[in-house]
């Protein structure tokens, strides 16, 4: 299915999902990971304020997915540990909007150009690339489950009092030029403790960053309309 195609199936479903947690659990931390999240999270948004309990604290786009693929190819480059290994990745869900940040990467991992924008593009379109290995038949399953579980697993070790604990997230934000953009995030018992930024980037960052604003613009906007039309 085409970014299109899932917008069309998923977004009255989650809007109606959204609105019965708005309604009976309007004080839940909501974790998005219906795609496509870039427009998704727009609706999520729309829909509790709706409802008068619109807490921008408390509605996270799940995109650990980028992370741990990136994570990954970075450990089978560079032979490391897999539990030492953290790239942050910023922007958005889909495509060019997905901006692994390399340069800062833990431990410190330096790419010649051609392998760094190599990688990139893996990261990039690694969903395309499984949906092609199922020969159309299907897309992740087991690793979508296990980053989700990941994210809702730094949620509960927040909520029991657990400190110091980031994870990247699609959120209402002012960190780029436009309404919705994922960066790490500080977690609290109450959701968003603080965002922590773009932090210091390369050019290839940068680069990447004023390339992704246009489509996230464009996703972001969907979901905004989708919501006016939506009776």
């Amino acid at each position: 299915m085409t970014q299109d195609d899932l917008f069309n199936t998923n977004a009255s479903i989650v809007a109606t999902l959204w609105a019965a947690c708005a309604q009976h659990c309007p004080e839940a931390m909501i974790c998005i990971i219906s795609n496509p999240v870039n427009s998704t999270i727009p609706i999520a948004r729309e829909v509790f304020k709706k409802h008068g309990v619109y807490n921008p604290n408390k509605i996270f786009g799940v995109m650990t997915l980028d992370i741990v693929r990136a994570n990954t190819f970075i450990v089978e480059l560079k032979g490391l540990d897999p539990a030492r290994v953290n790239v942050p990745v910023i922007g958005g869900h889909a495509g060019k909007t997905i901006i692994p940040l390399i340069s800062q990467c833990t431990p410190k991992v330096d790419l010649p150009q051609a392998q760094l924008t190599a990688i990139t593009g893996q990261i990039q379109e690694a969903s395309t690339e499984v949906v092609k290995a199922k020969a159309g038949a299907g897309s992740a399953t087991l690793s979508m489950a296990y980053t989700g579980a990941q994210f809702l697993f730094s949620l509960v070790d927040v909520m029991n009092g657990k400190e110091g604990v980031v994870e990247c997230s699609f959120v209402k934000s002012q960190e780029a030029d436009c309404a919705y953009f994922s960066t790490p995030l500080l977690l609290g018992e109450k959701g968003t403790e603080k965002n922590l930024g773009i932090g210091k980037i390369s050019p290839f960052g940068e680069k990447m960053i004023a390339e992704a604003i246009p489509e996230l613009k464009a996703s972001i906007k969907k979901g905004e309309e989708f919501m006016k039309n939506m009776k």
